[in-house]
């Protein structure tokens, strides 16, 4: 990706903001990759929404290279400093330390070692994880306690770990979804600039589920007008290369999300804008946001019902179960300290 001109919707913790005066056509000043230092005491992030399946998040990264118009978690970067735009895509914070942490959070007396995400806010497999390798080293502590994890990823970097994922499965509960929400390589690279194209991420699936490992696709965010069309092709690709389960979001644009993705969608393809825009109010009450627990996921009306309808079929026809392993009921925990005496005699206690 080239380096993206700096514009950022207002940061509501910001008492000033900057505007370029600029003459027409010519663009804000650019900037590239920046990485910061994240000197946080803690990595278990606790999430209480009733929407997500997983109390647990481990989240290596904040800001993500990937640049997806849709990304939710663009506001959060707001609470550092810096913008839900082009900063939340280039300036990226990093946690030296994650695997200490990981480990001093499973060495904590009351850690019962319950299911963790990677990750609940960015990509845990972005572009920088090549280099920092911290997803690596957290899964490593993962392995060394037994303690079972799921990964959400749209990145075919996780099958650098492929080694170390089967290693670990042999003795806890390893999960792995992908998310596809597109099937066309041109819409998605101007959705998701710095993501794999689709095919590529199914062949990902395919090499995860052929090793062995438990693999769910998740068509998240789907964006009605844009992609619905291509709902079943997806689940179709996606199931003939080893997934097992299938799951869906409707996308959601909450805060500054909603500026990003408007003017990102008006930008790079103009002449669909407006269907879309009217096609995500339609399955919105309206508006294009609903934080209301349990809709925000799954939208509402005629036309939200009529996506619902196609997926569930889809997926019944394929013979998906529906709902990745996030959701689903939790299993007896494999977890263990190799510190403790009597090692896994303590199961037993």
């Amino acid at each position: 990706m080239r380096p993206l001109p700096v514009h950022n919707p207002p940061n509501p913790f910001h008492g000033q903001e900057v505007e370029y005066l600029l003459e027409d056509g010519v663009e804000p000043p650019a900037h590239g990759m920046q990485l910061y230092e994240d000197s946080s005491k803690s990595i278990l992030s606790k999430n209480d929404s009733p929407d997500v399946g997983m109390r647990w998040s481990v989240n290596p990264y904040r800001g993500c290279y990937h640049g997806c118009a849709y990304c939710y978690a663009r506001p959060s970067h707001q609470y550092l400093g810096f913008g839900a735009g082009s900063d939340f895509e280039r300036r990226v914070v990093y946690k030296p330390q994650a695997g200490a942490l990981l480990r001093a959070a499973f060495e904590a007396r009351g850690w019962q070692g319950e299911a963790v995400l990677f990750s609940g806010n960015t990509d845990c497999y972005q572009p920088i994880e090549a280099s920092l390798r911290l997803t690596r080293e957290c899964l490593e502590v993962c392995g060394e306690y037994r303690n079972p994890f799921h990964i959400i990823t749209k990145a075919p970097l996780i099958e650098r770990d492929l080694d170390l994922l089967l290693e670990i499965a042999k003795h806890t509960s390893v999960g792995v979804t992908v998310s596809v929400p597109f099937w066309d390589p041109a819409v998605a690279r101007c959705i998701e600039p710095g993501v794999a194209t689709p095919q590529r991420r199914v062949r990902t699936i395919q090499r995860l589920a052929a090793a062995g490992l438990d693999v769910s696709v998740n068509v998240a965010p789907l964006i009605p007008g844009l992609a619905d069309r291509d709902l079943v092709r997806i689940l179709e690709a996606c199931r003939a290369a080893g997934a097992r389960r299938a799951g869906m979001i409707l996308v959601r644009l909450p805060g500054e999300v909603k500026q990003v993705f408007v003017e990102r969608l008006e930008r790079e393809l103009p002449q669909r804008a407006g269907k879309v825009l009217a096609r995500i109010r339609e399955a919105r009450g309206g508006e294009l946001n609903d934080p209301r627990f349990g809709s925000r996921m799954r939208g509402e009306g005629p036309y939200a019902d009529m996506i619902w309808n196609v997926f569930r079929s889809t997926c019944a026809r394929l013979g998906f179960d529906q709902g990745v392993e996030t959701d689903q009921p939790e299993r007896p925990s494999s977890f263990r300290r190799p510190t403790d005496r009597g090692g896994q005699l303590r199961l037993f206690g």
